[in-house]
């Protein structure tokens, strides 16, 4: 009311309603169109197993030691309620060295360009894993994020044998952490990776630790405090949580 004049309120200004924006998006090498909203903001983790994880390695294996990783990440991604987001995917280190087992088993798994990819790798498939970063980079996808642990590959004898590359890796890859296993007391496994050759690695992580933990145990260095205070695990989970929430 002013002015003893009775005035009716004026009516809301009608909102909007937002629908999610989405724009072309095409890889570098990838010629196909796709569409892709703003709005999603999706996580996909490759977790490379060595040998004998995945699958048969000779007279060894399946050990499936990433997969306790994996049980992991997908225990912190549920507990920050983002599993919509985020795919976890385990491999094995020999299952993108072909042309078409890249496009199968790595691409076709990446929603879009935009999506985050996160890379673990263990053993023979963190000497792999840290070459498939380069190659995804390369091809114009984003790598968020190279965790190696304990990698193996740079004897002449294990390349002989195994399905890896030949050439010492170039990761790239947005944050890297490298751990390399250091017990004090040896297991079977480590002589395994002694004999595939440790890759040490003196310049390039982010992130890298020597850990007194043995060579198979991927799952309690992925766990393990490094020097900074904090462990793979929590890296990884707040990068993720950042990416999808930040």
């Amino acid at each position: 009311m002013a002015d003893g004049i009775a005035t009716a309120d004026a009516p809301a200004a009608p909102v909007a309603k937002k629908e999610p924006v989405t724009h072309t998006l095409t890889c570098k090498t990838d010629q196909s169109v796709k569409q892709v909203a703003v709005a999603m903001r999706d996580v996909m983790v490759f977790l490379v197993g060595g040998a004998g994880d995945q699958e048969r390695y000779y007279v060894d294996g399946p050990n499936h030691n990433v997969d306790y990783v994996r049980k992991m990440v997908d225990a912190d991604i549920e507990a920050l309620e983002i599993k919509e987001f985020c795919t976890t995917l385990p491999l094995g280190y020999n299952a993108f060295m072909s042309e078409e087992d890249l496009e199968k088993n790595v691409i076709r798994k990446i929603s879009n360009c935009n999506t985050a990819v996160y890379i673990i790798g263990h053993s023979l498939g963190g000497w792999n894993g840290a070459h498939l970063s380069a190659v995804l980079t390369d091809r114009g996808f984003k790598v968020k994020m190279l965790i190696t642990l304990d990698p193996v590959g740079h004897g002449k004898i294990v390349y002989g044998i195994s399905k890896i590359y030949r050439q010492i890796p170039k990761p790239k890859a947005e944050f890297w952490v490298n751990i390399r296993a250091a017990a004090v007391d040896w297991n079977v496994s480590d002589l395994v990776a002694d004999f595939g050759e440790q890759w040490e690695v003196t310049e390039g992580p982010n992130v890298m630790g020597r850990l007194d933990i043995n060579h198979a145990d991927a799952n309690f260095m992925f766990a393990r405090a490094l020097p900074g205070g904090k462990s793979a695990r929590q890296i990884l989970k707040e990068s993720i949580l950042k990416r999808t929430k930040g």
